[in-house]
């Protein structure tokens, strides 16, 4: 089973991935600029990218007798909620562009 403090850092993981205000400090072109939409985008998937990259590592770890099966869970674990809340979000905005597309001009 994992620690307590194992799916404490998972949460956070996913909780900064879900945060729409995550990438709010990223700014283009200086201070009153306004956020940079796409970058944000680049880095969710780039932390998703990596939580996939670090479970695949613990599985061959495993695989090689040199890592826990609780932490090879855990990855996994990870990756799969990173995975759902990436395509949730994916959801939300195919919704809304199909919203604005329903819009009388």
């Amino acid at each position: 089973m994992a620690s307590p403090i194992t799916a404490a850092n998972a949460y956070a993981k996913i909780a900064r991935i879900a945060n729409p205000t995550a990438g709010l400090d990223k700014v283009v072109g200086g201070d009153n600029a306004t956020p940079n939409f796409g970058s944000m985008v680049k880095d969710a998937l780039a932390s998703v990218v990596e939580a996939g990259r670090k479970s695949d590592g613990q599985a061959q770890a495993l695989a090689a007798g040199k890592a826990n099966i609780v932490d090879v869970v855990t990855a996994v674990a990870e990756t799969e909620v990173a995975i759902e809340a990436l395509v949730s979000v994916r959801d939300r905005v195919i919704q809304a562009y199909e919203e604005i597309m329903r819009m009388p001009i």
